[in-house]
């Protein structure tokens, strides 16, 4: 299991809980057009159209990518519908979900039935006062259900879980922990498509990583992030926080505000998993190895069509 400086007490007391060793595999390949020898910045996008129904017959000289406001030649193309995915479930399970988490999970489990499909894979975490694993990766449904079921309301007080993330407080919600680590400790060995879908309120209270750091860490890892947004009326919550988290790694923040919304919530998400645009660019038009962050834009031709794509990706560092 990989350790990491920043921040280290975080991952210390994660890797308590993740305990499975995660072997780095070779670059993903598709068709067998990418080599892994070629440097190629890849990238996932979906486009919805302006009453938000999913485009799916764009070419490649529909799309245009910008590097730093620098346009780039779009060197691979492909539209992918059977890549598998590598998909995190992460629960929110701090007091102010304690009635809403049975309909979460009646629906989280129809998700994940519809959308796995063969060499699919999933992991679940839940978050309160701790983050813990219920289910590492794996493809099969009835252990992911399983796991999902598992998942539970703290109810604060003086006990916590041995070997996540305790605190002197009773009462926590460590969303941006649960990411850091989702993708630094897990989703950064995986390859190809990858995103994070998350039910919570969006607030954060606890957590030792910063904001900046669990985006980062989901930019760094590639991976998409996707936030139902539940929340009670008069109950705090943090749309703003979501959708800044959603936005920088190409996902989308769905507010839910009853069960029928909640499954349609997921099936939109299921949709774009499964519907989405594979567009590369060789790497890069800045060749400087500094291990800065280079922003990316995804453009159509069609002004009334909106590109969900992450916006960035850090640069090596020699």
């Amino acid at each position: 299991m990989p350790f990491f400086s920043r921040p280290a007490a975080v991952v210390a007391a994660f890797s308590l809980a993740f305990v499975s060793p995660v072997v780095p595999q070779e670059p993903v390949q598709s068709g067998g057009s990418i080599s892994t020898q070629v440097a190629l910045v890849n990238l996932f996008a979906t486009v919805r159209d302006k009453n938000k129904r999913i485009v799916t017959d764009l070419t490649k000289n529909d799309f245009k990518i910008f590097e730093d406001n620098e346009e780039q030649k779009v060197a691979f193309f492909s539209k992918e519908v059977t890549m598998p995915i590598t998909l995190g479930m992460l629960i929110d399970t701090s007091p102010s979900e304690q009635y809403r988490l049975p309909a979460e999970q009646d629906a989280a489990s129809q998700f994940v039935e519809r959308v796995m499909k063969k060499g699919d894979e999933a992991l679940v975490i839940t978050f309160d006062l701790d983050v813990d694993l219920l289910s590492d990766f794996t493809d099969d449904n009835h252990i992911i259900q399983r796991a999902i079921n598992k998942a539970k309301v703290n109810g604060g007080g003086p006990m916590v879980t041995p070997g996540t993330l305790p605190q002197n407080s009773p009462d926590g919600t460590h969303l941006y922990d649960a990411i850091y680590l989702a993708c630094r400790e897990k989703l950064a060995m995986e390859t190809g498509r990858k995103a994070l879908v998350i039910i919570t309120d969006a607030e954060d209270f606890g957590s030792k990583t910063r904001l900046d750091e669990a985006i980062e860490a989901a930019q760094r890892s590639d991976t998409v992030v996707h936030f139902l947004l539940v929340h009670d009326p008069g109950q705090g919550w943090r749309p703003d926080i979501a959708k800044k988290i959603s936005d920088e790694t190409g996902g989308r923040t769905i507010e839910v505000s009853s069960t029928k919304k909640l499954h349609e919530a997921f099936d939109q998400i299921s949709e774009e998993l499964r519907s989405q645009y594979q567009i590369g660019y060789y790497y890069p038009a800045n060749k400087a190895k500094d291990g800065g962050f280079r922003k990316i834009k995804v453009d159509v031709a069609n002004k009334d069509y909106k590109v969900l794509a992450r916006r960035g990706f850090y640069a090596p560092r020699e």
